[in-house]
């Protein structure tokens, strides 16, 4: 099990993806090898829901696309009118309207050998569009993952800012096969200072004492999901909070749970072999749950 589960389809044998201007056949959407995504991992994503015909979250995803752009120095050329465009266009083409994930990339474009300095590309940016029927299991968000702590720690903002991004996760892909190779379904990551910061593909929370606690967000991504959690648990007069913690105070902790776009929030049963909340979802955890599909239900309603 893993926080993204989900249902196979087969339609997404034959989905059509958009590479730089043409909607094409899975089998036939290529990129060069002389891309700067294909050989340095140079460029940023958003993994984005549609859901009722609607983009979930699109601003924020937005905002941050362009936020990780600027700060690794990529002008991505067009504007988040002209993306979404291009996202609804090859949704329409098809046929696609609610359960999909789609992730959506930009890489600084290609280049003329293979070198580092963007002085040596020599088109504009390549922009692809993967949109996948992807419902995430209901299995998992009732019974919850098994985390582990990792030895890879985050970066810094000195480093490679982890709030960017980027199409460089090799710090998290290591985290995530430490994870695996431990047993663990998610790697707890701790920041340069060793306190909790994040998961590998998730954001991580948990509840004492019926207060919810997240890392301050200095060394974690600026999860979309994660601002949506804090932004209800607000208005729901749930204690949240934004702090320090170690992975001590995570083992005695009553309830765990991470956060994501894919799969939204799910519980997190154990953690370094310590159970949490008697080794099932905790009810925090199940409210915070319905709270948030009823907020993404009622922001996101069926078209007419």
């Amino acid at each position: 099990m893993g926080t993204h589960e989900y249902e196979a389809d087969k339609r997404n044998e034959n989905i059509l993806i958009y590479v730089n201007g043409e909607i094409v056949l899975r089998s036939e959407a290529k990129v060069s090898v002389f891309d700067s995504g294909f050989l340095l991992g140079d460029g940023v994503w958003e993994g984005i829901r549609c859901h009722n015909g609607h983009l979930v979250h699109k601003n924020e995803h937005f905002k941050r696309l362009f936020a990780s752009a600027a700060a690794i120095g990529m002008d991505i050329g067009k504007t988040e009118e002209e993306l979404e465009e291009i996202i609804v266009s090859t949704l329409e083409a098809n046929n696609m309207e609610s359960d999909i994930h789609l992730r959506f990339i930009v890489s600084r474009g290609m280049k003329k050998t293979p070198y580092q300095h963007p002085k040596v590309n020599v088109s504009g940016p390549t922009i692809v569009v993967i949109p996948e029927y992807k419902k995430a299991s209901e299995d998992v968000k009732k019974t919850g993952i098994i985390l582990g702590t990792v030895s890879i720690r985050r970066g810094t903002s000195k480093t490679q800012d982890p709030k960017w991004n980027t199409l460089s996760k090799l710090n998290c892909i290591v985290a995530c096969i430490e994870a695996d190779r431990l047993g663990f379904d998610e790697g707890l990551m701790l920041d340069v200072n060793g306190y909790v910061s994040t998961c590998n593909s998730t954001n991580f929370f948990v509840v004492r004492q019926g207060e919810v606690w997240t890392s301050t967000g200095e060394y974690c991504l600026n999860g979309v999901t994660r601002g949506s959690i804090i932004r209800l648990c607000k208005e729901n007069d749930i204690p949240v909070f934004e702090r320090n913690f170690h992975v001590e105070d995570c083992h005695t902790a009553h309830e765990a749970f991470v956060t994501g776009t894919f799969a939204g929030v799910i519980p997190v049963v154990e953690i370094d072999g310590h159970e949490i909340s008697g080794g099932k979802r905790g009810e925090l955890t199940k409210r915070l749950q319905n709270i948030y599909k009823k907020d993404i239900d009622t922001l996101y309603p069926p078209s007419d």
